[in-house]
């Protein structure tokens, strides 16, 4: 495990020493009452919950060093009140390195517990191809919490006799339930992409695995649970592509790679995924240019309502205009997702999902990339 200090500011190093000094000197300064001896006892425990194991040696040690000059300064090595002042000191000590072993001891175990959600990630979530069918792709996945890497927010890419077709999605809600819904919401869409010819029936034929599968995804996500989502084709042999809004933010086009960013709004965005009950009908495909060397990002609402400190929300249009153009995919999805953090300032209040599709300028894609299996939660 890394020393802990590496995860701290490095002023952080300096607290337990500055307490220590300001222990020793109110001492020196009254040396009968020994008021700063709490002082030094804090030092220890801090630097036992913040620093490595080396550093809380080292300020124990320092602390006992202390003591003892300041003992032998007022004459009172070899008494009952120096004794006791040593092993006050030393006990602190004891202390402070019993508390940098259960830290450090409780952080072992969360590596091992984030090593789990991280390969648990990968296999509901897992990387797209980075080209396919002259189409060079990248994603990134940010949780709105370093300690949690799995929610709500979800994307998918499978080449299918109709073309590429990308999902991205938002599940309402947090926790196990939302990940369980997103395991659906993908095994399906992986399944149903190579079915449906056309991406409207792709989203109907989703609502309706859905409302089949709601039974096992908990009460919460039954009665009151929806899931944005943004279907995206990208037609063979065709500069163009073709989008089914079902409450989900609008992609963003990048011309030229960046020179110019637009937001494609749905002209009649329909209802999320998982509120078919109510009857309003399915939006209807809407096809634009697509042409070679323009990139389109699909993001989750966590880029849109990322606020600063002010409590604006993010615009990618004017925040990816200024740094463009773009190499690519890749590159455009590190300059938004850094963009975003420069925005914030801070922890996000959600997830982030970022997709971006680049169509090469060069039409001559390479073999077709073999489709993603369905994920078996069984292992």
């Amino acid at each position: 495990m890394a020393p802990r200090s590496a995860q701290w500011p490095p002023y952080v190093r300096l607290a337990p020493w500055l307490l220590i000094v300001g222990g020793l000197v109110w001492d020196a300064l009254d040396p009968a009452d020994y008021w700063g001896d709490p002082m030094l006892a804090a030092a220890a425990v801090l630097a036992g919950a913040l620093l490595s194991l080396r550093d809380v040696v080292a300020v124990a040690l320092a602390n006992v060093a202390g003591i003892l000059v300041l003992s032998a300064r007022d004459g009172s090595i070899g008494t009952g009140s120096g004794y006791l002042e040593l092993v006050n000191t030393a006990f602190a000590a004891l202390l402070g390195i019993g508390v940098n072993r259960l830290v450090a001891r409780h952080g072992r175990r969360l590596e091992r517990v984030r090593s789990v959600a991280e390969a648990a990630q990968r296999a509901v979530l897992p990387e797209p191809p980075g080209r396919v069918a002259g189409l060079e792709v990248a994603a990134c996945y940010r949780a709105a919490q370093d300690e949690a890497l799995i929610g709500g927010d979800a994307y998918a890419l499978q080449a299918t006799p109709y073309g590429v077709r990308v999902l991205i999605a938002d599940v309402r809600g947090k926790g196990l339930h939302a990940v369980g819904a997103v395991s659906v919401l993908l095994g399906a869409f992986r399944e149903l992409a190579h079915r449906e010819p056309d991406l409207a029936g792709l989203a109907e034929a989703l609502e309706r695995t859905l409302a089949r599968e709601s039974a096992g995804l908990g009460e919460e996500l039954r009665l009151e649970g929806f899931i944005t989502a943004l279907l995206v084709e990208f037609p063979p042999g065709e500069a163009v592509a073709r989008t089914v809004d079902c409450g989900h933010p609008g992609p963003y086009l990048l011309d030229g790679g960046g020179a110019g960013v637009s937001r494609w709004d749905a002209a009649d965005p329909g209802l999320p995924l998982g509120m078919g009950a109510l009857g309003a009908g399915w939006p209807e495909v809407e096809t634009r240019p697509f042409p070679p060397g323009s990139t389109l990002l699909l993001v989750t609402d966590g880029v849109t309502e990322a606020r600063d400190a002010a409590g604006e929300f993010y615009d990618p249009v004017r925040g990816l205009a200024p740094l463009g153009p773009f190499a690519g995919a890749e590159q455009a999805v590190a300059a938004l997702v850094a963009d975003v953090a420069r925005w914030t300032g801070g922890p996000r209040d959600d997830d982030m999902a970022v997709l971006a599709v680049t169509r090469l300028p060069r039409a001559n894609p390479p073999a077709q990339v073999a489709p993603l299996a369905p994920v078996d939660p069984a292992g």
